[in-house]
């Protein structure tokens, strides 16, 4: 219990630092010496409004206005100077607003108004400045001609063929040195991709001629020779891959491999194929040397997950007049094994527990990048008292990951590694549940998987085999209590034995952006469909039936069912570090044939931190149901945590986020402001859950909402989370009833009559608020 004392007393402390600064109003100059003023606002006029936007970011940091937080954590936690937490003031400095104010011209000039003329005015009150810069833009010239001059025949076919696709100088454009400089890059790398591995920037020139009265340019771009008079093309030759040994200090006498005519494997570890990094070199022997094949092999072999440092290949041309590069590839391998133990304590309502994991991986299993992981992850929830009797539920996993980084397929394919590295997955699973006087369930899951790339954004996974046993055992107590109040699908649900093989697909938009704050979508559908081959077999084989009518096999019933889900998510980005999310989650799961009902672990739930947040998990729906259905608390007990599933689920959440300061105790701080949305439906109506039942018609009635706000601690390598959210809408009640918030928010931290009532009516104390921690973004 002190674990979780000491955890809510850290956060009630930094939630009361950042309350006490948005309303105190501290001063923002109150520690300004008497000679000094600081920046509280920067005004720009004169500007195109295509360019207000762009224009601020060239006045100079430290003459712009400080975020207020930032400013004021700055003045409660820095001392004697040190910049420890928060920003320092804007302290005005003349010469850096000269210097902001000849950037604001360049910055004109670079975009067009070549004549453009910027002047800086300071007014100073109260030790507070106003900067203003004002432009005078004059003509803007654009591009009348545009001409290119090649030595190489070779080169000007190449930019000649490609211009279209990338320059950015065209007639009739304005004129732009911007576009210049970005056209520059472009040549670069074309020439660089097709051999010329001397290939320099310098080569690049452009004469603009700026001679006329009518406000236009004429642009020539050129592309000069080498000393030697001649651009030359090289192809590749020999490589060298050597690998370091993870320990410098071993001195284990290395592998020395010839392996082909082209490579050349040297393992100062002697823990590698050969194989694991030649399948990601794509620059082989007589090939034109090509800088993105170069980058490709990085990072391939960089995304292999089992080398600690992979730097670009280096290049030495051969001695004699061949035109051929040798490649030396230096790696230093990551440690073969290591192990990861990960806690955190659980607190839910009034209950408390804590949930730990241990992680171990052998990077390299098989001497070609293989990796094995070895999970487990034990959960236990306590009741009040404490004691190891008192265990209310408690759920162990462990699961075994081999991960191979190739498509291992009886058949010979190509390696497919343009955008990203294939794996296949052996995966096999075991969970063991316990909840508390009612049952107990064990699933054991093994699968064959595939992933790979289509693009760098768009992944692939299919599961051709899935083969999923479950069983659960049911106290007799509970067993007979639940069927005398008619509660039989809900026993045999949880209590009965059954095996499934199925297909799973799944495809991903953009999950390697997820992290940033940039705008795109992302998406995520997967399909899971089980039992058909079994039904046909049994089918087949007429096989024995159970007292349902449902077919055996191997003297089991057997799953049939479809299961889809669809994630979709859009974010914008508003400007700086602000970002708009927008997200809806949708699912069902449809049993049929030799089902009446998905197995338990199919289902859907709705709640958690990274759902709809006012509920906790397994806590919201099915639909209107209300578990003041269960007039036995002893039932209503048992089945907590357990009875509030559907197999359609539609949840959908809208979230603001910005950053409120950039130096907090060593992290950047940001906000979240967000509402959810949803919940889950029984597909047909059930005795246990009455309510729950989906229709189109009662949909915004069966909707849950919450809304609340939350703190990002982003700590660069990975992000701490604080959410608090409200319950606003409750469907679980009638009427205007469901609008909990709003009808009896005067109880939010308090009790009073409402939630009396609900404590005798439900057996359960009613929450308005939640709060969640978790590592990571929610979405």
């Amino acid at each position: 219990m002190k674990a979780y004392t000491d955890l809510k007393h850290k956060s009630f402390t930094i939630l009361t630092i950042l309350l006490v600064f948005l309303i105190a109003g501290c001063s923002v100059t109150r520690r300004l010496k008497p000679n000094e003023a600081i920046v509280r606002k920067v005004t720009i006029n004169g500007v195109d409004k295509e360019f207000a936007d762009a224009v601020p970011a060239y006045v100079d940091k430290q003459q712009q206005p400080n975020n207020w937080l930032n400013l004021q954590l700055y003045y409660t936690f820095s001392k004697n100077g040190k910049n420890d937490v928060g920003e320092p003031p804007a302290i005005l400095d003349s010469s850096l607003v000269e210097y902001s104010r000849l950037q604001i011209e360049k910055f004109l000039k670079n975009k067009g108004y070549l004549k453009a003329k910027v002047t800086d005015s300071i007014s100073v009150k109260n030790k507070k400045a106003h900067l203003t810069f004002t432009a005078t833009e004059g003509p803007m010239f654009r591009i009348r001609k545009f001409q290119d001059s090649i030595v190489s025949n070779n080169m000007r076919n190449i930019y000649r063929d490609r211009r279209k696709e990338f320059s950015h100088i065209q007639p009739g454009a304005r004129f732009d040195s911007d576009s210049l400089t970005y056209d520059r890059d472009v040549i670069y790398m074309l020439m660089k991709e097709h051999g010329y591995y001397d290939f320099y920037r310098q080569y690049i020139n452009y004469n603009v001629d700026t001679t006329f009265s009518n406000s236009v340019v004429d642009i020539k771009m050129i592309i000069g020779a080498p000393s030697n008079g001649k651009h030359n093309l090289y192809r590749i030759n020999n490589t060298l891959i050597t690998i370091a040994n993870s320990n410098p200090r071993d001195t284990i006498k290395a592998d020395t491999l010839q392996v082909d005519s082209q490579f050349r494997f040297v393992d100062h570890s002697r823990k590698f194929d050969p194989r694991a990094v030649t399948n990601y070199i794509f620059q082989k022997k007589g090939d034109i040397y090509d800088i993105k094949q170069q980058s490709l092999t990085t990072t391939r072999l960089s995304e292999l997950n089992v080398f600690r440092n992979v730097p670009n290949p280096v290049y030495e041309k051969l001695a004699d007049s061949s035109l051929r590069l040798n490649t030396r590839i230096d790696i230093v391998p990551l440690k073969k094994m290591s192990d990861r133990v990960e806690g955190e304590f659980i607190f839910a309502g009034g209950k408390y527990g804590y949930n730990l994991g241990n992680t171990f991986t052998d990077r390299n299993l098989f001497r070609r990048a293989e990796i094995l992981q070895i999970k487990f992850n034990w959960s236990v929830l306590f009741d009040n008292g404490g004691q190891g009797k008192a265990i209310l539920n408690q759920d162990f996993k462990i699961g075994v990951n081999l991960a191979i980084p190739r498509l291992v397929v009886p058949f010979k394919i190509p390696v497919l590694g343009k955008y990203g590295v294939p794996h296949t997955i052996f995966s096999t699973n075991y969970s063991h549940f316990y909840q508390k006087d009612l049952v107990t369930r064990q699933s054991f899951v093994n699968s064959l998987s595939y992933q790979f790339f289509e693009t760098s954004h768009k992944v692939h996974t299919v599961t051709p085999i899935n083969v999923e046993f479950s069983s659960g055992s049911i106290d007799p107590t509970a067993r007979e209590a639940l069927l005398s109040r008619n509660l039989y699908s809900y026993v045999y649900l949880i209590g009965r034995t059954i095996f499934t093989t199925g297909s799973q697909y799944t495809y991903q938009v953009n999950a390697d952006i997820l992290n940033s704050v940039g705008s795109f979508h992302y998406f995520r559908g997967a399909v899971d469909v089980g039992g058909n081959s079994m039904s046909l077999a049994t089918k087949v084989l007429n096989t024995q039936r159970d007292t349902l009518g449902q077919r055996k096999a191997f003297g089991h019933t057997f799953a049939q069912y479809t299961k889809a889900e669809v994630d979709y998510r859009l974010y914008r980005n508003v400007g700086g570090e602000r970002q708009f999310v927008f997200r809806a989650n949708v699912g069902m799961g449809v049993p049929y044939g030799n089902s009446d009902l998905l197995i338990f672990e199919k289902n859907f739930y709705a709640g958690g931190a990274n759902d709809i947040r006012g509920w906790l998990p397994r806590t919201l729906g099915p639909g209107n149901f209300n578990r003041a259905y269960y007039a036995d608390t002893n039932t209503r007990a048992r089945l907590k945590y357990l009875d509030q599933f559907g197999e359609v689920k539609f949840t959908g959440n809208v979230e603001y986020r910005s950053k409120l300061a950039d130096n907090f105790f060593g992290t950047k701080l940001k906000g979240a402001l967000f509402a959810d949305f949803g919940n889950v439906w029984r597909l047909k109506d059930q005795v246990e859950s009455p309510g729950g039942t989906f229709s189109f018609a009662n949909f915004f009635n069966s909707t849950a909402l919450s809304a609340g706000a939350g703190l990002r601690f982003d700590l660069t390598f990975f992000v701490f989370r604080l959410d608090a959210a409200f319950k606003v809408k409750d469907p679980q009640f009638s009427g205007s009833e469901q609008w909990v918030l709003f009808r009896h928010g005067n109880e939010l931290f308090r009790n009073g009559d409402f939630k009396k009532r609900y404590q005798v009516t439900n057996g359960d104390s009613y929450n308005f608020m939640q709060l969640n921690f978790g590592i990571g973004l929610p979405f």
